[in-house]
């Protein structure tokens, strides 16, 4: 017969662990003997937490965490619909009206200045009413809201060499007046004009005429809303891991202990495929190919089948792999919901040889739904590989675009030869919760399905 058991229990939720559950079932001799020796065992399951919110899903149980304490969560991560518009500005044109847009700059910690938003724009027109757009507060001020925002309107010229109109300086604060029948105006000013005219006053007015706040989403929204995580490995097969059957390579195949790139794929492995619902798994190498395969065992047993079919050779080029997942994950349209993010395991024994092509794919993958986590193995110099990671400061492409997010995550393995599996595994995935929250709340997409999770319009599984 089937029976229904409701129970509410509390646990902290970690996606870089594998968090293993047991439920055992017995048959109790009265009330008054749970937990005795005399209790009949029917029976036990064991699975990971990851495993019960994919079973949410295709189940749909509504399974509810109301405290969760995660390191990523910080309650920061809304977004902000604003609309602008202007009134009065000046005009460039000699034949015509001038055709202008709006650019939102947040002024950083250093003085340096970010683009947050730029307007379409808005032709022959002096009273431009620019298209709503959302932005995340992490983009817009760093979610300070009294952070200097400068906003420059400009005319636009088809040659590049657009006309200044004027500027004002605000923060999200100041913005935050608005208020329903009241709008916020700026006066848009130039200040050659305002130097060299006595009766100057501006160049127009912009107006901020409508402000709305979207909801705080977690990670955890984002995964029980649906979103799956597609996991790639990528294995150096260079010459430099030393030849398979030398059991000094890195390659060899101990039938006693996996190897460091088992070790580093086993452990990072599963804990990614409890979030993939069909649990195939894209395995790549530098100058080899290992089928897709089903479970993270499926993609172990590859890795060693292959090893006696393919001649170890170079160069250690990491940046074609990178720019592969990334037209995977940007897709053929442009990405509108969270339905799926793509995590890439490369595992490396040696120094990359095209670091300048790597550098430019990285700050091209951080525009994508995408992270990176790079393992070292071996005891080689990893210099290059701690600049990826961008730790020590911001990763730039060799023409100095910089990143949009961090998305690289570097740790040698040597760090983690006396620790267990889980250590290295939670040391490497800690960040990809919060990457993957900064990924859609820049593009303001929120979860595809938020019914599962809590109430709207509050602040979702933040740690107390």
């Amino acid at each position: 017969s089937q029976k229904i058991f409701t129970y509410f229990l509390m646990l902290d939720y970690y996606f870089e662990e594998v968090q293993k559950l047991r439920f055992e079932v017995y048959d109790i001799h009265g009330t008054h003997s749970i937990g005795t020796r005399d209790d009949d065992f029917l029976g036990g399951v064991e699975c990971t937490l990851g495993q019960v919110i994919q079973l949410a899903l295709s189940q749909l149980i509504p399974i509810l965490f109301p405290k969760i304490h995660a390191e990523e969560i910080s309650g920061n991560n809304g977004y902000v619909e604003l609309s602008f518009c202007a009134k009065k500005l000046d005009d460039k044109d000699l034949f015509s009206k001038s055709d202008p847009f709006l650019e939102i700059y947040r002024i950083n910690d250093d003085g340096t200045e970010q683009l947050v938003h730029r307007t379409e724009v808005i032709k022959n027109n002096l009273n431009p009413v620019w298209e709503p757009f959302k932005v995340s507060l992490i983009s817009l001020c760093s979610c300070d809201d009294e952070r200097k925002l400068k906003c420059l309107v400009w005319d636009y010229d088809s040659r590049g060499k657009h006309d200044f109109i004027g500027e004002f300086y605000t923060n999200f604060k100041e913005m935050q007046k608005i208020s329903s029948g009241n709008k916020v105006t700026w006066d848009c000013i130039n200040p050659k004009y305002k130097l060299k005219k006595k009766n100057y006053k501006n160049s127009g007015l912009v107006i901020l005429s409508d402000l709305k706040l979207h909801r705080v989403y977690s990670f955890l929204d984002y995964i029980m809303g649906g979103c799956q995580i597609h996991f790639t490995v990528a294995i150096d097969f260079t010459a430099s891991n030393g030849d398979p059957r030398n059991s000094c390579s890195l390659h060899y195949i101990n039938p006693y202990q996996p190897n460091e790139y088992l070790k580093a794929l086993i452990a990072v492995g599963e804990i990614c495929q409890d979030y993939d619902s069909d649990k195939r798994f894209s395995a790549l190498g530098f100058g080899a190919r290992i089928p897709p395969n089903y479970e993270i065992q499926g993609v172990v047993e590859a890795y060693q089948n292959c090893l006696p079919k393919i001649q170890l050779y170079g160069p250690t080029n990491v940046a074609p792999i990178i720019s592969r997942i990334a037209k995977l994950a940007a897709g053929k349209e442009p990405i509108k919901d969270a339905s799926l993010y793509h995590i890439l395991l490369i595992l490396t024994d040696g120094v990359v040889t095209d670091m300048a092509d790597t550098r430019e794919a990285i700050v091209r993958a951080s525009y994508q739904p995408m992270s990176i986590i790079i393992v070292g193995v071996g005891n080689a110099d990893f210099t290059d590989m701690e600049i990826l990671d961008g730790d020590d400061g911001v990763l730039r492409s060799p023409k100095g675009e910089p990143v949009l997010r961090d998305i690289v995550q570097f740790v040698p393995f040597r760090d983690f030869k006396t620790a267990s599996p889980a250590a290295l595994a939670k040391c490497v995935l800690a960040e990809v919760p919060k990457q993957v929250v900064e990924y859609f709340s820049h593009k303001a997409i929120p979860p595809i399905n938020p019914v599962l999770n809590s109430t709207p319009n509050s602040i979702a599984n933040t740690p107390e």
